[in-house]
């Protein structure tokens, strides 16, 4: 049996002694872990300490303890394990959104620009405690537009000269270019001809210098955003929208930062509410609002199940800006402003959507959230309480991380081997066009520090867009990412994990008898690879998984039967038996798997179009030529997959 004066014996050293009756703030907070949270209380009490924390689901409860009273109970052989260092810093967060500009250059430009009169205008705003100088920008713009014939900064003129039509042009600022510090300054653009109808955000060039190095850039941006999200069409959750699945009769709990209740997030596509109840793990109780102080929590949930209709130049399409916009939502708020929560809160809430599973019908419990790996994943107590709910039958969905691209960067609970850990992909603003998708650098990477593959998939995690609490943190400390006051894009796994919790809401409407297991076995196994030109893998599986999830060809032709097959989730949960994954160290100290050189390609993957680079079978299969025949000794059988997958797809199609 593991224990902390085995593992943890010096972290003893980091609390202060303190006598017994010191104030409450000056006690140290502790888990104590045993054969049961019942004896651990029992203790707590017998000592005179504070028990802050019931967590049967690990055995263990939270105390307030001075040293004293912490050393009385280690005297006793009831505790198998402790923690006494809950009080450091280093607890599990909020992602930090993965754009967002680095601090000493935290100058942006706003995600869309504005049409005005006569032009357009850029909102750039100065997060620095100090003036932003602007030095240069630098434009390109449609031959359509004319000349630029104005060019300003919070209403103050920069020149422009004689400008030619359409070519790239610099332009230097003057001293008086500058944003005040904590300001937001429009960046206003003229020009000779009025603004075309089909003018697009993506034909518009801008990068505005700032003194010191720092720069923002206007993003491609999407069409008609604010009616129109993107991800429901790029994962094929808007083809099962239009066939009735959306998510009915499933319930998704999110253990976040709770819920702000727009009409968009508290009723189903028919109007009726669908929050039956909501736990604040801070406060240990169920509430009537888990107000949500941070926006976190609210973009998760819109992300997963907004069910405002998807509307496209002024017509609805039939599908939604959520995922499954009729599924039931649970917030289970575990979070604060800051986008902090303590480990003894979140398996708080972890234990109560174990204890009210069948109560509320949970199938599906979102985790968007990670934090820097401390133990082995079977010693960390989110990830005891993880296995626990996945044992229980709960669908457990995490994000990898936002501290790629280095190997061994899945944070905690992603780590844990049993469950969906998802990594992050983006369209590069382009939905219907897959050529230029990549894994970009913040998605983190595998293997865990027991060697798991990880993260199991990829999903959109890039610039999606969400509803989200106005006046909210994220709000506060990033409106540069506001569509309107309620509207916001965010990218990050966070985000991804959450996509991902959605389309299993889907699949669990079609097919609700489908076990935990099952469902991770039909999400990777219909997953669409990466595959290089010459048929090999475009990213190690320490980057992808198993693919790029696609919820369509899990549907079809998705397995069941081979998730976790190799691993003993009873055993891990005794304490018996632990697992380590494939990945291995080398002779050259590099981080790889066996056999890993002979399937994975040498060409360094593409950040935006490719024209090596194909997501899936069939799109890497259609684009060879037609007398094309793999190479005896090739590690994959492409053609034959392909082959086999469309057999099966007939079958379905032909049956009664």
């Amino acid at each position: 049996m593991f224990t902390v004066r085995r593992l943890l014996a010096l972290l003893l050293c980091l609390a202060t002694t303190q006598a017994a009756g010191e104030p409450e703030r000056h006690r140290l907070h502790v888990m104590l872990q045993g054969d049961s949270a019942t004896a651990m209380a029992r203790l707590v009490e017998s000592t005179g300490g504070t028990l802050t924390h019931q967590l049967p689901v690990i055995r263990a409860v939270g105390a307030r303890l001075t040293r004293d009273q912490l050393e009385q109970i280690l005297a006793s052989d009831q505790v198998q394990r402790y923690i006494d260092d809950l009080a450091l810093e280093d607890q599990p967060g909020q992602e930090t959104p993965a754009e967002a500009p680095l601090p000493e250059c935290d100058v942006a430009g706003a995600v869309e620009i504005k049409r005005i009169a006569g032009g357009l205008a850029w909102p750039v705003f100065n997060k620095l405690n100090k003036p932003a100088q602007l030095e240069r920008v630098e434009l390109d713009w449609p031959q359509a537009l004319g000349r630029l014939t104005s060019l300003s900064l919070g209403g103050k003129p920069l020149g422009v000269g004689d400008t030619p039509g359409n070519s790239p042009l610099t332009i230097s600022a003057g001293r008086d270019a500058i944003v005040a510090s904590g300001d937001v300054a429009e960046l206003a653009l003229g020009f000779e001809h009025p603004m075309p109808t089909t003018l697009a955000q993506r034909d518009i060039g801008l990068t505005a210098h700032f003194r010191g190095g720092c720069e923002t850039r206007l993003i491609p941006g999407y069409d008609d955003n604010l009616t129109d999200y993107y991800f429901a069409e790029v994962t094929g959750a808007d083809q099962l929208h239009l066939e009735g699945v959306r998510g009915s009769g499933v319930t998704v709990a999110v253990l976040d930062s709770g819920l702000w209740e727009h009409a968009d997030l508290a009723l189903d596509t028919a109007g009726k509410t669908r929050v039956p109840v909501r736990y604040d793990a801070i406060a240990g109780k169920e509430v009537d609002e888990a107000f949500d102080e941070s926006g976190h929590g609210t973009h998760l949930a819109s992300a997963i199940a907004n069910s405002s209709p998807t509307v496209r130049q002024g017509a609805k399409v039939g599908g939604y800006r959520g995922i499954a916009p009729d599924a039931r939502i649970i917030p289970i708020k575990a979070f604060n402003e800051a986008g902090q929560g303590s480990m003894l809160d979140i398996v708080r809430g972890i234990q109560w959507a174990v204890d009210n599973r069948e109560r509320y019908d949970i199938r599906i419990l979102n985790l968007s959230f990670s934090a820097r790996p401390r133990w082995p994943y079977f010693l960390d107590p989110i990830n005891q309480a993880v296995m626990q709910a996945w044992a229980s039958g709960i669908v457990v969905i995490a994000a990898a991380g936002n501290e790629g691209p280095e190997p061994m960067s899945v944070g905690s609970p992603g780590n844990t081997p049993y469950i969906i850990t998802v990594g992050a992909i983006t369209d590069s603003w382009t939905p219907l066009d897959r050529s230029d998708d990549y894994i970009p650098d913040f998605s983190s990477r595998g293997p865990t520090p027991e060697a798991h593959i990880k993260p199991d998939l990829v999903a959109p995690g890039g610039h999606i867009t969400g509803r989200i609490r106005p006046q909210s943190s994220l709000t506060l400390e990033h409106p540069e990412y506001a569509l309107d006051a309620d509207t916001f894009v965010l990218t990050g796994s966070s985000q991804a994990a959450a996509v991902v919790s959605g389309l299993v809401a889907l699949l669990l409407q079609i097919e609700p008898q489908l076990s935990a297991d099952d469902i991770k076995c039909k999400l990777l196994s219909g997953a669409d690879l990466a595959i290089n030109a010459d048929g090999l893998l475009a990213y190690s599986p320490f980057d992808q998984g198993h693919g790029y999830v696609n919820i369509v060809r899990s549907i079809l032709i998705g397995n069941v039967g081979c998730g976790n097959t190799d691993l003993d989730l009873a055993a891990d949960i005794a304490m018996q038996e632990h697992f380590e994954g494939p990945a291995i160290v080398d002779g050259k100290g590099r981080i790889t798997l066996p056999g890993l050189e002979h399937i994975l390609s040498p060409v360094t993957p593409a950040k935006g179009s490719s024209d090596t680079r194909a997501w899936g079978v069939k799109n890497h299969v259609e684009r060879l030529p037609p007398d094309f025949t793999s190479a005896p000794d090739a590690p994959f059988d492409w053609i034959g997959q392909y082959q086999e997958e469309g057999r099966r797809v007939r079958a379905l199609t032909e049956q009664p």
